[in-house]
């Protein structure tokens, strides 16, 4: 509405944000011609998704194909244009709705496979199995296979969003997602099946998490960001108190916990002083995010509880009997 208000003739306007099929035609096209413009005439639409993996430095945005659909052939002549002169490849799309179900089917992929990695990960600690062995041993196949990791659940603006867009726009046409919303449902309850191996550890040790002290390190959604949308480290948090437990927090990227709208109760928190003193005083630590710049050998050492819920530890050697995975 904004943007419509202050369109001249000649304009192009490009959707980025990830949304439901019909979004940019149904919606967005005729706030534009509310005010008098047509498009494919004096106003030119696309859509183009935004294509990016936050904390990955090996991925610059001119290097990432950019898909890219117009509302008609000018539009997309011009949309084409502008994106080609800043990235190296454009991927032309047939149709709106056809570039839109493809940022979706994107992300549902990650979400499903995610959910699959948790799920697996059940399934290997009642069988005794290492996960993490299990998942790298398959990823050795060059063929028909892509590794995706286990975690306290996935987190950040996308994953946990994205598929309920589609599920929503499926629905709307008739077509029930039964895989998609057990997915959900899997992802949804992960940082539970967390807390409820937290539980388990610290029953092992003659504790109860009620009156427990847990420490959980890294609040941003994954290693390396910042993002705490979605994201299952304040959650856990939020979950450690509901529980009767004292829940504290460490984050080299987050000295200080901002106000939370979906856990208030959490409230405007400073994150710890790391020193052997204070890692000695708490019961647990749960690592959610792995992120660079933390002394993990410090947090093994000094911290009787360690459940690693990303395999950190093990992937810095850092084997001793005080760490658990989750």
């Amino acid at each position: 509405r904004a943007i419509a208000g202050v369109l001249r003739p000649g304009r192009l306007v490009v959707l980025e944000s990830t949304t439901w099929p019909g979004t940019t035609r149904e919606v967005l096209r005729p706030l534009l011609e509310a005010g008098g413009l047509r498009c494919g005439e004096g106003l030119f639409l696309a859509y183009s998704p935004e294509r990016e993996d936050p904390g990955n430095p090996r991925f610059r945005t001119a290097g990432i194909p950019k898909l890219v659909a117009g509302a008609d052939p000018a539009s997309l002549r011009l949309a084409l244009a502008l994106y080609g002169a800043v990235v190296e490849r454009t991927v032309a799309v047939g149709s709106l709705e056809a570039a839109e179900t493809a940022k979706l089917a994107e992300n549902v992929f990650r979400a499903v496979n995610i959910a699959l990695a948790d799920e697996l990960k059940r399934a290997c600690h009642g069988l005794g199995v290492d996960v993490w062995e299990v998942i790298g041993a398959a990823a050795t196949k060059p063929f028909g296979y892509m590794p995706f990791w286990p975690g306290p659940g996935p987190g950040g603006h996308c994953i946990p969003v994205d598929p309920l867009y589609l599920r929503w726009a499926a629905a709307r046409a008739g077509v029930a997602m039964p895989l998609l919303a057990a997915a959900d449902a899997i992802n949804q309850a992960a940082p539970l099946h967390v807390l409820a191996r937290l539980e388990t550890a610290l029953a092992a040790r003659g504790r109860r998490l009620a009156g427990a002290s847990v420490l959980v390190l890294g609040l941003g959604y994954k290693r390396n960001v910042a993002d705490l949308r979605d994201s299952p480290g304040p959650r856990l948090m939020a979950e450690i108190e509901a529980r009767g437990g004292v829940a504290a927090h460490f984050d080299p990227l987050m000295p200080v916990l901002p106000p939370l709208p979906e856990h208030p109760g959490l409230g405007a928190r400073r994150g710890i002083a790391w020193s052997p003193g204070t890692l000695a005083g708490f019961d647990a630590a749960l690592i959610a995010a792995d992120h660079d710049g933390v002394d993990y050998a410090a947090l093994v050492a000094h911290c009787p509880l360690v459940l690693d819920t990303r395999n950190v530890c093990a992937r810095l050697g850092l084997v001793a009997e005080n760490v658990v995975g989750a």
